[in-house]
């Protein structure tokens, strides 16, 4: 018995679906505007930006911070805080101030090298807020 072959229209249809699928996936990766964050939950910590995280241990903090993290976070440094290589896997970020210190500095200021923009900074768009209840919720996924 003779196998049934594709028509060339049929052909020619499933290649522009699949080339349509993939186009659209790559383009997905393009300008991503930042995800407001509710914060409405946590104490107040005034207007300066502060050094250390006020917000260590605090359970509404680590959940809000980790809805925060899925929406801002992830799509560069991985699900759960594992990265695929692409930007620093921050599980390994160092716990307590000195982590503070520099978490907060990249949430600020973004990265930049060589005038390449490796990371944007967040602090203006999303609040100081919601940068330590991010960084609240990383403490959770340390590892050494």
């Amino acid at each position: 018995m003779k196998k049934p072959r594709l028509s060339l229209v049929t052909f020619a249809a499933a290649t522009a679906i699949a080339v349509a699928a993939v186009g659209s996936s790559v383009f997905a990766h393009g300008n991503i505007l930042p995800q407001p964050v509710n914060t409405s939950a946590l104490p107040d910590i005034g207007e300066a930006w502060l050094q250390h995280n006020p917000y260590r241990g605090n359970a509404v903090a680590i959940k809000i911070g980790e809805s925060a993290y899925g929406q801002n976070c992830a799509r560069c440094h991985g699900l759960e805080a594992i990265s695929g290589g692409i930007a620093p896997d921050l599980r390994y970020l160092e716990l307590g101030d000195t982590g503070d210190e520099w978490f907060i500095q990249r949430y600020q200021h973004g990265s930049v090298r060589d005038g390449k923009v490796y990371m944007p900074p967040l602090g203006d768009v999303l609040g100081q807020k919601a940068g330590w209840a991010i960084r609240a919720w990383l403490d959770t996924k340390h590892e050494e």
